[in-house]
């Protein structure tokens, strides 16, 4: 079946519309093809929209959902916690019981700070690492994500940017003072990165990145290259810092410490360790993260919520337990594989790929090897590739990534293949 129209998810969109900035909570959704869909309930591997279809999906609330929806353990978890207290703004056992938790799981983590959301925890990162070497600025990598706020959110589009370690706004209002303290390196360059640490002048005292570039492209660092960062940020005496955000507890239950066996001095986490609730935290070195309690300041009427805190406790109890990361590892093996041929034998010059349980469609002809083989792909193309899917019953998020859940199937991914082989058939149709 191929749904044709969505008449209910449009009328509610239009009523958002009018109360709501642009009928979204989140400006990334007003992306989302045929249009921002409208949801009602959901479970497993699957959503149900308001005008009753069913879906698989690969989108998972963006990424926290890796349980699936409506895991029984986070359920029961989060029940048994609105019955005793939904906030305390003060000390209860599951900050510490989560803690030990995550640190048990997070090969050389030695204390927790837990914060709202991955954002949140960049920054309070970043201030810790100032606060620990007395420098001001920080190293990112171009197209790497770290959250919306002025001084991170700076990714550069086409190759002549990436030559200028300066950095340039992404953001209409962005304040240029914030993105002062930024440097930007090349991905997968070691080069580029040692220039900026080695001259005293730039003054800088971390270096952040997502261990897989999940943000444009699902890039993997080069063999050797995370450890030959850890070995410059400790020659030159940076804060190495892995946003794990996305890969954290999903590329491996220890993330991506654990998968690349490179330990950073800290480590943000938020959308794989509490299952769509607000949670994300700060791990790693005992001593730096130490210092907020001696002169940095990290505050948050939210921080430790209890009911967070029960489903990240219920989350990272069953990853531990059931260890779903080899299972959803093959799955999105096999989509990327299955998506890849579907366009191909449709005539479409598109490849796919995954790194663990995240796989990435690129409508080009050459899988990306660096940002700029990224943002050269055909995003209008693959805006079409998301509408053509979802209408039969597979959604994908903007940019390419289709996450796996522990809750897919080897039935929910032979019926995506089958649906991008009738959405790639069509597709290339109407091109003829």
């Amino acid at each position: 079946m191929v749904i044709t129209d969505w008449p209910e998810s449009r009328a509610r969109f239009a009523r958002a519309r009018t109360s709501l900035v642009g009928g979204v909570s989140s400006g990334l959704r007003a992306q989302m093809r045929p249009l921002p869909l409208s949801f009602d309930s959901a479970d497993g591997a699957r959503m149900t929209d308001a005008d009753g279809n069913r879906y698989l999906d690969y989108m998972l609330a963006w990424g926290p959902l890796f349980l699936g929806h409506g895991h029984p353990a986070v359920v029961a978890a989060v029940g048994e916690q609105l019955h005793r207290a939904q906030a305390f703004g003060a000390g209860h056992r599951l900050e510490y019981e989560t803690a030990e938790l995550l640190l048990e799981i997070t090969p050389g983590a030695e204390r927790v700070l837990w914060s709202n959301t991955g954002s949140e925890a960049v920054q309070v990162a970043l201030r810790l690492a100032r606060a620990a070497t007395g420098r001001q600025r920080f190293v990112k990598f171009a197209g790497h994500y770290h959250g919306w706020q002025d001084n991170v959110l700076i990714n550069y589009r086409g190759a002549d940017a990436l030559d200028d370690s300066r950095p340039v706004p992404t953001s209409a209002g962005q304040s240029a003072a914030a993105m002062s303290d930024a440097r930007i390196a090349r991905w997968n360059d070691l080069g580029s990165l040692e220039r900026l640490l080695a001259d005293p002048a730039n003054d800088v005292g971390a270096v952040i990145l997502e261990p897989v570039l999940a943000n444009s492209g699902l890039i993997e660092p080069a063999p050797g290259f995370l450890q030959s960062v850890r070995e410059l940020c400790d020659r030159y005496g940076q804060v190495l810092i892995f946003d794990e955000v996305i890969t954290g507890a999903r590329l491996a239950l220890g993330g991506a410490r654990e998968f690349y066996g490179v330990i950073p001095d800290l480590s943000t986490m938020a959308k794989g360790i509490a299952s769509g609730f607000s949670l994300a935290a700060v791990v790693g070195r005992r001593d730096i993260l130490g210092l907020a309690l001696g002169g940095v300041v990290h505050a948050g009427t939210y921080n430790g919520s209890p009911i967070a805190l029960a489903a990240a406790h219920a989350t990272l109890a069953t990853l531990r337990e059931t260890r779903p990361h080899a299972h959803a590892s093959a799955l999105a093996a096999t989509l990327a594989t299955g998506l890849a041929s579907a366009f191909a034998r449709a005539g479409l010059p598109a490849t796919a790929h995954a790194v663990g349980p995240i796989a990435q469609l690129v409508l080009g002809p050459e899988r990306p090897v660096g940002v700029e083989d990224y943002l050269a792909s055909d995003f209008a193309a693959y805006d079409d590739v998301l509408e053509a899917m979802a209408a039969r019953g597979s959604l994908g998020l903007p940019g390419g990534r289709w996450y796996v859940s522990a809750a897919h199937t080897a039935d929910d991914i032979a019926e995506t293949v089958a649906a991008a082989e009738s959405a790639a058939a069509a597709l290339a149709g109407a091109r003829s």
